[in-house]
């Protein structure tokens, strides 16, 4: 009983097994029942089957009656009256044999039912002896060579006195036996009634001890545990669940309870953690915020740096640009020298403007200044400008004629775009000796002879930060990411492809096709 007490399995098993035994019960009580009662169904069955026997014996007699009586009337001799009555009390032989049978039957069935149940339907058979003695002895009294008929009625009317109530009393018995059987199967129904009542009373209230002793403790105990879960999901680690009992959910409490204890540390350290980690941040955020600040001043200051040395070069470069342009007035030789000194002059005052426009998009500003721009003069100042790095580089730079077109866009930021382009391309395709500038597809198009991009790194070529190989601007150019940027913030577009189709490639090698599209003026 202690280990019934300290395991639910073994207590629920107890319970499914008691409820399980008054079912059978009560199954095998119903099921005997049954069978006593289809047994009692049985007998009163035979005596109705025994019934209809002897009334077949009454009409059988009652014809050998008048056969008899007429063979009598008639003056028959013995040998014809006998001849006469035998066919009937053929018949009437074999139904006193089918009764013997059945009476036989019935006193073995009763066998179960004691002593004095056989006694009574053994006297049945002294009945049947009976009426059987008197057909006996009317057939022998018929069969005699006499022909006083008188005598021969007397024989006929003991017959019929004596065998009426012999008959009578035989069916009468039958009749008591089979209302007997009746009224012990109503007895029985009423007993099996109330045994089904009382069943139905017990198995109830099984049922209501199971729930209310068992069942419902233990749904109580699940919701105090389903509360605790709530407790827990709502980080209340504060549990208290007893654990007085050593039943499985006195074990779970136990597993609860040290649970809700271990998140509690557990908690109790995280917080710790979080406080160092905010007392981090805090120093790290201060740090940054200092260092924010040093870079905001490096920034303003190099900003500044470069705003005093443009206007340093730029005073100078207008005097030179100014004598320059006088100087080339002359009719002498040295108007040519003048002439020379006022372009590298000018090409000075672009990279000047390049520095400053490149320092300023480093800080986020990007300052656009479109206007219609002629594409011819714009790709010949452009190969102008990149003409010395090409001579330098041992390449060959070729184009086709570019159509008279006007772009919308700013003149010197797509001057470095397409310079920087340029200078990409020598740095990374100078094995292939040679670019090709041509107009396509509305689009300034560079070829290179160059080794090509792989396909993994043209999805990020344009990326800030993102270099291949040695990408690092030179000079005062601008880097690919920049360039993008700027493109699409005049409303164009660069796209990539490599490696070259064969059909438009200017070389062996894979090669890279870039596009720079940029937008008509309008009208």
């Amino acid at each position: 009983m202690w280990t019934l007490s300290r395991s639910l399995k073994l207590r629920l098993a107890f319970a499914a097994a008691v409820l399980g035994a008054a079912t059978m019960l009560s199954a095998l009580a119903l099921y005997l029942g049954m069978a006593e009662v289809g047994a009692r169904l049985e007998t009163a069955v035979s005596a109705e089957k025994r019934m209809a026997r002897y009334a077949t014996l009454s009409t059988q007699v009652s014809t050998f009656l008048v056969i008899a009586t007429e063979a009598v009337q008639t003056g028959l001799p013995a040998e014809a009256r006998a001849a006469r009555i035998a066919p009937v009390a053929s018949n009437i032989e074999d139904a006193f044999v089918r009764l013997d049978a059945d009476i036989e039957t019935a006193v073995a069935e009763a066998q179960a039912l004691g002593l004095d149940v056989q006694s009574r339907y053994a006297t049945q058979s002294l009945g049947l002896a009976r009426m059987r003695a008197l057909l006996q002895s009317t057939q022998e009294g018929l069969a005699r060579e006499t022909e006083d008929r008188a005598r021969l009625r007397a024989h006929l009317d003991t017959f019929s006195s004596g065998f009426d109530p012999l008959l009578a009393q035989a069916v009468n018995t039958e009749a008591l036996f089979r209302n007997e059987t009746l009224a012990g199967i109503e007895a029985l129904r009423q007993r099996l009634t109330r045994l089904s009542i009382a069943i139905a009373f017990g198995a109830f209230a099984l049922v209501l001890l199971f729930y209310f002793g068992l069942i419902r403790p233990q749904f109580a105990r699940l919701d105090r545990l389903r509360e605790a879960a709530r407790q827990i999901r709502q980080a209340d680690f504060d549990l208290s669940l007893p654990e007085t009992r050593g039943d499985e959910i006195g074990a779970i409490y136990r597993e609860t309870n040290r649970m809700a204890a271990a998140l509690s540390k557990r908690e109790a350290e995280v917080q710790d953690e979080w406080t160092r980690l905010n007392e981090t941040i805090d120093d790290r955020t201060e740090a940054l915020r200092s260092a924010n600040a040093r870079l905001e001043s490096v920034d303003e200051n190099r900003r500044r740096f470069f705003a005093d040395v443009s206007h340093e070069l730029r005073t100078p470069l207008t005097v030179i640009l100014m004598e320059a342009q006088i100087g080339k007035q002359g009719s002498g030789p040295e108007a040519e020298a003048f002439a020379t000194i006022e372009a590298r002059a000018a090409r000075l005052g672009r990279r000047i403007d390049d520095l400053l426009r490149v320092a300023r998009s480093d800080n986020g500003q990007l300052a656009l200044d479109p206007a219609p721009t002629n594409l011819r003069n714009l790709v010949d100042l452009t190969v102008q400008e990149i003409q010395a790095e090409m001579h330098n580089a041992g390449m060959a730079l070729t184009r086709d004629e570019m159509p008279r077109l006007m772009l919308l866009c700013d003149p010197n930021w797509t001057r470095q775009i397409l310079a920087s382009l340029i200078r990409n391309a020598i740095r990374h395709a100078r094995q292939g000796r040679s670019l090709h500038l041509t107009w396509d597809d509305d689009a300034v198009v560079l070829l290179d002879n160059g080794p090509g991009i792989p396909p993994s790194a043209q999805a990020t070529l344009f990326d800030r930060f993102t270099q291949s190989g040695n990408a690092r601007s030179q000079g005062f150019g601008i880097g690919l990411a920049l360039a993008k940027w700027v493109t699409e913030a005049q409303g164009g577009r660069i796209s990539v492809t490599s490696p070259v189709p064969r059909d438009e490639a200017i070389g062996e090698a894979s090669g890279t096709k870039i596009g720079l599209r940029l937008p008509r003026v309008s009208g």
